[in-house]
């Protein structure tokens, strides 16, 4: 028989059971369903028609099936003080996302 000490105490051990184990399966992350990204492909940067673009590299693009390489271009900023983000891929809520790249 459990004293109301042992009761708190079995209680809360439980509890913090819980929360551990949902802080264990929240840092699991799904896998995507498509194979691993090949390496970036060599590209040749062409030199910019004028001073206000920025080259945004190629990257790869999975379209379903399968990958495919969406070359790389010269963007325009859109104000003076912006800063290119290039894509990535990001966790979140258990799953892997693709952030395309964007202006910040």
């Amino acid at each position: 028989m459990l004293d109301n000490s042992n009761k708190r105490r079995a209680v809360l051990m439980g509890a913090l059971g819980a929360i551990g184990a949902t802080v264990f399966a929240s840092a699991s992350f799904a896998q995507p369903p498509y194979p691993p990204m090949p390496p970036p492909r060599f590209e040749e940067r062409p030199p910019p028609p004028n001073e206000r673009l920025f080259w945004a590299a190629g990257h790869w693009h999975w379209n379903g099936h399968a990958y495919e390489w969406i070359p790389g271009r010269w963007v325009e900023r859109p104000r003076p003080e912006a800063v290119w983000v290039p894509g990535e891929w990001v966790a979140r809520r258990g799953a892997w996302v693709w952030v395309p790249a964007h202006w910040r």
